[in-house]
């Protein structure tokens, strides 16, 4: 308000009180908009008024009943009644009804006037630099919340990003572990393909099609640890190798841990070898305690093996597998999940074989 004139609005139904006053506030550097009663004041007040002075007592609209109309629009300009006739019971009203401050007519003591009016003023002046500041906070907030969530956004790439190098980094490894035996070479690949067509045909959410996807990448990484010597082993493994074999989920499992954007797939990992009947390995969990990736993981993981190559022993068709996964189903194997998987790998070899012949 520095460098302006306050703006003052005055009202009262008595012309030479009207001209008295604004001639006073007029000589102590105020410009003054005089009118006859309430209705004028609402009409005129806008934002630009510092102060408004009302008579309590005018003859179409008083003060008591302007106030309350300049209550309701939220103005947050000091009003200040003038009244010749002051008792407690006005005064009380005022209070209520939100006045600042009041005063007498005729005016006697020039001094209390000015001051009650500078006061007035500040009030003004304190309520518009707080609402400014309001209103500069609220675009700093904003600004602030544009430039995290941009930050966010780059954090979001960069998290992504990171994520990605570390699994396409251990794909690559394990796919270097798998090519250094021939009958295991391709089993990572297969198994993950095998898993997300059965994931789709069971219309899992685009989510936990990541999670399996990356779960049948890395179900095998735990051998990453074990002597290959041992899995390249032609013929029946003793004890001693078969429980070194039979670690693999869980040195799996601690591989992925410290991973924290691979939660789920570490569970995936160490329990893909359990069975239905808590008859499997690492923790013997039941089919109540596996998840349903997990059961995809088991199933296409057993389906691949029975259906390579392998030194031990001959490979099954595509036939015979089925059938043995089905014979085992609700023991070895989820029951339902071998259903959905017979239907879409038969449903997959035979639109390839179509396709071929086109």
């Amino acid at each position: 308000m520095e460098g302006r004139k306050a703006k003052i609005l005055l009202a009262d139904d008595d012309l030479t009180v009207r001209s008295t006053v604004s001639t006073v506030l007029e000589m102590f550097g105020h410009s003054v908009t005089t009118v006859a009663d309430g209705r004028e004041v609402l009409e005129l007040v806008d934002d630009s008024y510092d102060v408004i002075i009302l008579d309590i007592n005018m003859q179409d609209m008083g003060g008591f009943e302007t106030i309350k109309q300049l209550n309701s629009q939220n103005f947050e300009i000091p009003v200040l009644f003038l009244t010749g006739a002051g008792s407690m019971e006005y005064v009380v009203q005022a209070i209520n009804l939100g006045g600042y401050d009041f005063l007498t007519k005729p005016i006697e003591d020039l001094d209390i006037f000015n001051v009650k009016i500078r006061r007035a003023i500040e009030k003004r002046s304190f309520i518009l630099r707080e609402r400014q500041y309001k209103i500069s906070l609220e675009e700093d907030v904003r600004s602030k919340t544009q430039e995290l969530e941009e930050t966010n956004k780059l954090l979001l790439q960069y998290s992504h990003s990171l994520e990605n190098a570390t699994v396409q980094l251990m794909s690559s490894l394990q796919n270097a572990m798998e090519e250094k035996d021939f009958y295991t070479a391709g089993h990572t690949m297969r198994v993950t393909e095998y898993a997300l067509m059965l994931g789709l045909a069971m219309d899992l959410a685009e989510q936990d099609l990541v999670v399996l996807r990356r779960a049948a990448q890395f179900h095998d990484i735990g051998k990453l640890a074990i002597d290959l010597s041992c899995i390249q082993k032609p013929g029946k493994l003793t004890d001693e190798e078969w429980l070194l074999i039979k670690k693999h989920p869980v040195v799996g499992a601690n591989i992925i841990q410290p991973l924290g954007f691979m939660e789920r797939e570490q569970f995936i990992i160490r329990h893909h070898h359990e069975r239905m009947d808590g008859k499997g390995y690492p923790d013997g969990l039941k089919s109540e305690d596996l998840d349903q990736l997990t059961k995809i993981i088991i199933v296409v993981d057993s389906y691949d093996a029975m259906t390579s190559m392998r030194n031990y022993r001959r490979n099954l068709n595509m036939e015979e597998a089925i059938c043995e996964l089905k014979l085992f189903s609700g023991t070895q194997f989820d029951g339902e999940t071998v259903d959905v998987f017979a239907r879409a790998v038969q449903d997959f070899v035979l639109t390839f074989d179509v396709s071929s012949k086109v």
